[in-house]
């Protein structure tokens, strides 16, 4: 995707050869920074504080912060040490845990010798492969948005919804939920988009938004209770979200406040669609409700961040100084709820024999 004109990825080896640079996410939408990571340690800080975020990008950036470990001790037990500690920074997400062990499988039997430059092959090759994946999803989501627009007589334009954020910033490029958005856009449906601003992190109003605003895509930052009354008003053609984790049941867990759009949907009759890469699913557990949810500090729902008048970006405090907050960063919406998943290699039923019919061999 492209910043300013100029295609971009989320991460990339610097020019050194053995660095890497992500986005500082964190800094978005008010300035465009780069962060270099040098170790693994930068790798896991950058993953645990959300510089770098959403599960794709997650597994990539944790990819490149083993060989960024084996850099500097390419010993089994270095490899471990750094394997359980990226692994540590984020429980929910499930492409964490698939990419450190990809890396480590591709290594693990190799000579010390051979095993750094074994870890960037690999680490490479799960960013393209996110790449090809992404830009598959977005293929086959685009038939459905076609299909949309042929249902609306191709009259007016095309209301999507989505929430938090599931673009290019989520993954190594294209996105996942946003994929699609961006390839209806380039072939000429005339969409748009509603943008929960997703609290507390705000990733809707500060990342979303922002991507599209790059690519062209007409969109509208909504507060996020707001979803339910567009669709009782008809002003909602489908929603689509990304994942953080799938069950083998077809159960989806994504940031919080996705069950209640599910919820609205089949309310009111709106497709709900999730975009997901086989590394999103988990095929260990048969039951969202049995996937580990991130608590994440309360100060993320007592307090907000913001530019000034005067263009300082300052964190205000939105809550009584005594009040406790609860802070679950994500909830699990049941396959019932779910119309249909698009992944790269096709669309199915949220269900156990629908993955299944897509993913034979469980992989």
């Amino acid at each position: 995707m492209k910043i300013d004109g100029k295609h971009h990825r989320s991460v990339w080896v610097e020019a050194d050869g053995w660095s890497v640079g992500i986005i500082d996410q964190t800094k978005l939408p008010h300035a465009l920074e780069f962060i270099r990571l040098a170790g693994a340690d930068d790798a896991a800080r950058a993953i645990k504080t959300m510089q770098t975020r959403g599960a794709p990008l997650i597994g990539a950036v944790a990819a490149y912060g083993l060989a960024l470990a084996l850099r500097a001790d390419a010993s089994d037990e270095a490899l471990d040490r750094a394997h359980a500690m990226l692994l540590a920074t984020r429980p929910t997400a499930v492409n964490l845990r698939w990419a450190l062990d990809a890396v480590r499988d591709a290594v693990r039997n190799r000579p010390r010798g051979e095993r750094v430059a074994a870890a960037y092959a690999k680490a490479k090759d799960i960013c393209d492969d996110d790449v090809a994946t992404c830009e598959a999803i977005g293929r086959n989501g685009l038939r459905l948005f076609a299909e949309a627009w042929e249902k609306k007589g191709k009259q007016g334009r095309l209301d999507v919804l989505t929430h938090c954020n599931a673009g290019w910033l989520a993954t190594v490029d294209w996105g996942t939920a946003l994929a699609p958005i961006y390839m209806a856009h380039d072939a000429g449906i005339p969409l748009h988009v509603w943008v929960d601003e997703t609290r507390p992190r705000n990733q809707g109003a500060a990342l979303t938004a922002w991507e599209l605003g790059q690519h062209g895509v007409p969109h509208t930052v909504i507060v996020d209770n707001a979803g339910g009354h567009l669709m009782q008003h008809g002003r909602v053609d489908l929603c689509i979200v990304g994942t953080d984790r799938v069950t083998a049941n077809g159960d989806v867990c994504n940031k919080i406040g996705t069950y209640l759009k599910a919820l609205a949907a089949k309310d009111n009759g709106v497709p709900f669609y999730v975009g997901l890469p086989h590394s999103t699913i988990d095929w260990t557990l048969d039951d969202g409700m049995t996937i580990p949810i991130e608590e994440r500090e309360g100060t993320e729902v007592t307090e907000i961040a913001g530019r000034t008048e005067g263009g300082a970006i300052a964190r205000v405090a939105i809550a009584p100084a005594a009040s406790p907050a609860a802070n679950f960063a994500f909830d699990v919406t049941p396959a019932r709820l779910v119309t249909a998943l698009i992944t790269e290699r096709g669309v199915c039923p949220a269900t156990k024999e629908g993955l299944r019919s897509l993913y034979r061999d469980g992989a």
